[in-house]
């Protein structure tokens, strides 16, 4: 199974950038740009990440994403994660970033985007890794700061393939920002929404009549409402689960209690990623290693869920079909039959 998972085209829809900064990285640029840290070293900094819910994970992040000044920093950071996709045989990325977290240190957008970009750019030239960016609003503030970032954005839309929704739910619907989202569909932008992690089944009926969502980013506590779990099912609405964060966030106690496979036995779109996996432990072959060795998926199980991935992606429908054909193609060298 370890050499069908290494080898297995993968594609990850739901990575916050600012959550693949690494302890390593984290102090050479904290060394780099002057920036005083409350801890010594490299081990003490990954002592550190010993978090035991969403919220003091969020402390940390917002803390660790202070070393992130330069356009340097962000490229950085975006090739230090996109060399691990390549090990990890991600073929496409769609990933976050949370501008808010640096613009109100005075960083500027264009050196965030910049950055981010110049190293997409490079892994799609130099690691065959295809490529969306989504810019997220942070819940936890208000819908004014939200449309204050989505003016500071306007010069930069091209740039820019989609809108989403994250940081802590508990007391931040998705409701909250509906007039904003609404100017962003206006615009052309499709948009996605954190709900339904530590948020109620209630979240995600928001953010899908609210905000009008291509995609559910976790929604795991859908099982909490049948009307919404057939809804997911008949729609193929994503669902894009992340489940080692699930576990160290204490969404489920452990893996082997996580609902993964069983939703996409009920016929939802469920898709695998890593969220956070400089703080959660895993990129996106660990939590294929999980999802396989503590819920006993299968490669039928696993290959099905790189299919929706692609499905649920934003690519073309070309490249949907290549990327289908090369799954099936890999799941048929282990005599794996899809349907």
């Amino acid at each position: 199974m370890d050499n069908f998972i290494a080898g297995l085209p993968k594609l990850e829809l739901h990575l916050h950038i600012e959550g693949s900064l690494e302890p390593e990285l984290m102090c050479m640029l904290a060394a780099r740009n002057g920036v005083a840290l409350p801890w010594s070293d490299v081990g003490s900094v990954r002592a550190a990440y010993d978090f035991d819910c969403l919220q003091s994970f969020l402390d940390l992040y917002y803390l660790g994403a202070s070393v992130l000044i330069t356009e340097q920093d962000f490229f950085d950071l975006t090739w230090a994660y996109l060399k691990r996709c390549a090990a990890d045989k991600v073929v496409h990325v769609e990933i976050f970033f949370d501008p808010q977290t640096h613009t109100a240190r005075g960083i500027p957008f264009a050196t965030v985007l910049g950055g981010i970009e110049r190293a997409l750019q490079a892994g799609e030239r130099e690691l065959g890794i295809s490529w969306r960016l989504i810019m997220s609003f942070l819940r936890h503030l208000s819908e004014e700061a939200a449309f204050a970032t989505l003016d500071d954005a306007m010069p930069f839309l091209a740039r820019i393939h989609g809108i989403g929704l994250d940081s802590g739910e508990k007391g931040n619907p998705p409701a909250k920002f509906a007039r904003v989202f609404a100017r962003c569909r206006e615009l052309g932008l499709p948009v996605v929404a954190h709900a339904g992690e530590e948020g109620p089944a209630e979240y995600i009926w928001q953010a899908i009549h609210e905000l009008q969502v291509r995609r559910i980013d976790h929604g795991v506590r859908c099982v909490d409402d049948p009307d919404l779990l057939r809804y997911l099912a008949d729609t193929r609405l994503p669902l894009t689960v992340c489940p080692l964060s699930n576990t160290r966030l204490r969404v489920f106690e452990r893996m082997a209690h996580h609902n993964v496979l069983t939703l996409l036995e009920q016929g939802l779109c469920v898709t695998i990623n890593s969220d956070d996996p400089a703080y959660f432990g895993g990129y996106m072959a660990a939590n294929f290693h999980a999802l396989a060795h503590d819920l006993g998926a299968s490669m039928n199980q696993l290959c099905r869920l790189s299919l929706n991935a692609v499905e649920a992606s934003w690519l073309s429908l070309a490249d949907k079909a290549r990327l289908t054909r090369e799954i099936r193609s890999y799941a048929a060298c282990y005599g794996v039959a899809l349907y």
